[in-house]
Formats: structure tokens, C-alpha cells, sequence
């Protein structure tokens, strides 16, 4: 028989993605984050700058102006409604446990204007004829980027942002928005209180009911406040969320660590367990879906921690390293280049961000540059059309480094590498960027 630890950290693994989810809700619904301002359930909240390290969003990018928005569909249809754009964006769909479910933008459903109705599951109705988008919970959030060359092109995504709107088919309906949890008296049982309350009012897809029934011997599926249970009941969650949490930093320095030294870990397929809900713009492919269960789970709360509201590898490629082609961890004692020659090929954009660790957080820095790509002002690129990118905590003396110039922490890093509607050299492996290398011994 399982003991109730080993229990306990299947369940942090599994509900890990659910409160994390969440929190995040709660946040945009109450206080806003970073250049995101507060909105009501049902409205869409408009960054109105790209996103800068007063940001404090886990692997946030700066390539795009973000729209986002939390749904409660509980007070009924939502209707959506886009411009037609002239720049690439997406209108990304995410579910309560962090499946994506739909894409509404340039690669799902083309540039021209639309009307889209959001429905809570198990809906029926008329959708006036417009395209239904089915939601797998309650509250979902919709994860929207405007890509934006600068801040001299600001005022046109503002335009597009603007015209893009949420209407409630039942304005006067008040939303029930997320389940209070009482505090519990210790952040660990914080969280499970979350997990309880909130995977009760937000139940999973039809395949992991057992799984969830299966917690039933740590308190989780009953109405009793975990700091109400028994001591071995707590001490065994306890345990679990240390060995939760063990178990995904593991599963992310293994997948940082690449097959060889340096190498980047390609991320195509951390998005791919969402088996179940398929909607504009998802692909329903075996090719993005991750069969074995035990591993689905994992996978999702990895994704959960290192890039939360990620998209699908065919919307944008996410690719990270952790090491130079050394195979030495990266930090800003040090200085590096990049050499992408040639450049990744994209249907979009690309672009280099820089994080710290442990959060993820994009980096302060003298010159408010947060990433390199192939639309950052004033690069110059290598003779064969290349280009190299110096990665460094000051500024190189250097012209051509200082133009390419990526700014580091003062300690351990990590890199980004986005590309955005991914070309077919991206999706099958044949393109691979090349390691960092070291420049100074």
C-alpha cells in the first residue's frame, strides 16, 4: 500500500498546476500584475507597455504587449470579439488546471475580424451564429500577446487592444469568481487548503477523476480544513509538498541539462497534456499529446513552474539552457555569445529573453533591454547575415557586442529562446541553436 507521504506527493504533483493556476487569477482579479491593471471577472485587462523586471510574472516575455483576462462563465456566455489585425497575435485560452484549449489569432484563425461565444461546460443554447468555444472549467483565462516592434509602435497595438472586447450575454449576472481559502496557519497547508477547496469547485477532466478520488485518505476530497485533520494526515502533506516540490525542481534541471553539453533544451512538447479539449485553433494530434499519464502529470506541473500560460509548441517554440557549451551553469560572473547563424526560422518572430533564477524574472538593467531578436533596434548582424549576442553583466566596450548586447544578472541566468509560429525545421528537430560559449576562460 502507498504510504499517505508518497500519496501526498502525487497530489502535490497533480495540484500543483490548479493553486498555482489560480493564485494568478486572484491576483489579476484583485490586484493586477506588473503592467497589467486589475479587472473584473469577464473584462479584459490591456498592458499598455511591453513587460519590464517591475513584472514579477514566472518567465514573463518582452516581445509582445500581453491582453489578458479571467473568465467566470457561471454568470453564463461571454462574447468575444477581435479586430482584424495587421500583426501577428494570440488570444490563447487556458483552463482552470492549465490545459489550452483554444487559439484565437493569426495561426489559429487567420487576421480577419471575428465573434467568438465562450460557454461554460456542459452549455445549451443558441449561439446566434457564431463560433462556440467550449470551456473545460468554470474559470478560464484568456492569455492574449500583440506583438509590438517598440515603443514607438505602442499606440497601434493600443488600437487593436481596444477593439477587443468581452460582453456578457447576462450583464446584471454577478460573477462567483474563486472559493476563499481561510488561512491555515502555515504556507504549506495554505496550499492544500486551495487544492481541496478549489479542485472541488473546478473538477478535472473525466480521465483523472480516480486520480483525484485516490486522495480521499489525506482529507483532500472532503470538507474538512486540512488544519482540522489529523497530525498524520498533516505531517504526510506536509512531506508531500517537500517531495513534490523536490521532484519538479529535478524534472526541470534534468530537462535544462540538454543531450550534450550546452545544449538547449527543446521544450516543443512541455505543453502537451491536454488530451481532452480541443477547440478553435487546438490541434486535436497525436503528435502534441503526451499518452502516458504518470508523465502527463509531471509534465504539467513542470510547465506549471518554469513557464506558466505557456503556449503550444506550434504556436511558439520555448527552447532554455542552463549551461555554456561547457557544460558550466550560466552566471554573470562571466561573459558569453550566442551566435545564431543562420537566424531560427519563423513564420513570426524570435527573440532571446534573459531570467534570473530561481524566479524567472526578467533582469533590471542600466538600458532596459530585456531580450535580443530579429526586431530589436540598432543590432547589427555578422557579415553572412547572422547574429551574435553577447551576454554580459556590464556593457561591452566593444561597438558591435554594445549594439547586440543581452544584460545579465549579477548571478545565475537563464535564456529563453521564442519563436513564434515556428517554422517546419523548428518542429521536426532539424534546427537546433547552437551552445553559448564563454569568452572569458
Amino acid at each position: 500500500m502507498t504510504d499517505l507521504s508518497t500519496l501526498a506527493a502525487r497530489a502535490y504533483l497533480y495540484g500543483f498546476p490548479l493553486v498555482f493556476d489560480l493564485e494568478q487569477v486572484v491576483r489579476y482579479t484583485t490586484t493586477g500584475v506588473g503592467a497589467n491593471p486589475q479587472a473584473a471577472f469577464n473584462a479584459f485587462s490591456h498592458a499598455r507597455s511591453l513587460a519590464s523586471a517591475a513584472d514579477t510574472f514566472v518567465s514573463i516575455n518582452n516581445d509582445t504587449v500581453y491582453s489578458m483576462a479571467s473568465l467566470d462563465l457561471g454568470v453564463g456566455p461571454v462574447r468575444l470579439s477581435v479586430p482584424a489585425s495587421d500583426r501577428y497575435y494570440v488570444l490563447q485560452f487556458v483552463d482552470a488546471w492549465t490545459d489550452n484549449f483554444a487559439y484565437v489569432g493569426t495561426r489559429g484563425t487567420g487576421d480577419a475580424a471575428g465573434e467568438f461565444l465562450i460557454v461554460a461546460p456542459g452549455w445549451e443554447g443558441d449561439s446566434g451564429g457564431l463560433t462556440v468555444i467550449h470551456a473545460p472549467t468554470r474559470v478560464v483565462s484568456i492569455v492574449g500577446r500583440w506583438s509590438c516592434a517598440g515603443v514607438e509602435d505602442l499606440p497601434a497595438v493600443h488600437a487593436l487592444q481596444d477593439a477587443t472586447t468581452l460582453t456578457p450575454v447576462n450583464p446584471d449576472a454577478v460573477a462567483a469568481g474563486i472559493p476563499d481559502a481561510a488561512p491555515q496557519g502555515e504556507d504549506v497547508l495554505d496550499f492544500w487548503e486551495k487544492y481541496r477547496l478549489w479542485s472541488q469547485a473546478f473538477p478535472p477532466a473525466a480521465r483523472d477523476e480516480a486520480l483525484q478520488a485516490s486522495f480521499a485518505p489525506l482529507g483532500l476530497t472532503g470538507d474538512v480544513p486540512v488544519s482540522r485533520l489529523p497530525e498524520d494526515q498533516q505531517e504526510a502533506l506536509r512531506a508531500g509538498a517537500r517531495g513534490g516540490e523536490g521532484i519538479i525542481a529535478q524534472a526541470m534541471a534534468g530537462a535544462a541539462a540538454g543531450a550534450t553539453p550546452g545544449a538547449w533544451s527543446q521544450t516543443l512538447h512541455a505543453f502537451d497534456y491536454n488530451l481532452d479539449f480541443f477547440e478553435v485553433g487546438a490541434k486535436d494530434d497525436a503528435a502534441w499529446k503526451i499518452a502516458d499519464p504518470e508523465r502527463r502529470i509531471g509534465a504539467r506541473a513542470v510547465a506549471a513552474k518554469a513557464g506558466l500560460w505557456g503556449n503550444h509548441g506550434y504556436e511558439a517554440a520555448y527552447v532554455m539552457t542552463f549551461q555554456d557549451a561547457d557544460g558550466q551553469p550560466l552566471t554573470g560572473e562571466r561573459e558569453y555569445e550566442l551566435r545564431l547563424s543562420p537566424p531560427p526560422p519563423v513564420g513570426a518572430f524570435w527573440s532571446v529573453t534573459m531570467y534570473s533564477l530561481p524566479e524567472f524574472y526578467l533582469v533590471d538593467n542600466e538600458i532596459d533591454r530585456y531580450s535580443v531578436g530579429d526586431r530589436t533596434p540598432g543590432t547589427m548582424t555578422d557579415g553572412d547575415g547572422g547574429l551574435t549576442i553577447r551576454i554580459a553583466r556590464t556593457r561591452p566596450s566593444d561597438a558591435q557586442a554594445a549594439a547586440n548586447w543581452l544584460p545579465a544578472p549579477a548571478g545565475a541566468f537563464r535564456p529563453i529562446l521564442r519563436m513564434y509560429m515556428p517554422g517546419d525545421a523548428v518542429l521536426d528537430g532539424s534546427y537546433a541553436p547552437p551552445p553559448i560559449t564563454r569568452m572569458d576562460g
